[in-house]
């Protein structure tokens, strides 16, 4: 499957890490990738009807908000998980970007 990111805000998200956390979350990635929308828990959770969350464990929680698009998983959203629950606000911006892409 192939991996799209939404805008350079997302590449910029993920080069800005912390060099082992990079590392989990392009392995992570790779899953995505090989696994397409058969990747489930740990690594993905369904969030909305069309969103999607990858998970990335370790010393620090990052999560990135995906969702598939004509065979593609287009990376929308990412953030360093701090509380329980995703944030509204990061929810309805991935929502926003989702419905600034073609139809699905």
């Amino acid at each position: 499957m192939e991996m799209k990111f939404f805008n350079q805000k997302i590449e910029d998200f993920i080069r800005g890490l912390e060099k082992p956390t990079i590392a989990k979350t392009l392995r992570t990635l790779d899953l995505l990738e090989q696994f397409g929308d058969k990747l489930s828990m740990p690594h993905s959770k369904k969030i909305d009807a069309n969103l999607f969350e990858l998970r990335i464990r370790g010393k620090t929680e990052v999560r990135i908000i995906y969702c598939f698009h004509k065979n593609s998983a287009i990376l929308l959203r990412g953030f360093i998980k701090k509380t329980q629950k995703i944030p509204k606000r990061h929810i309805e911006l991935a929502k926003k970007h989702l419905n600034s892409i073609d139809p699905i």
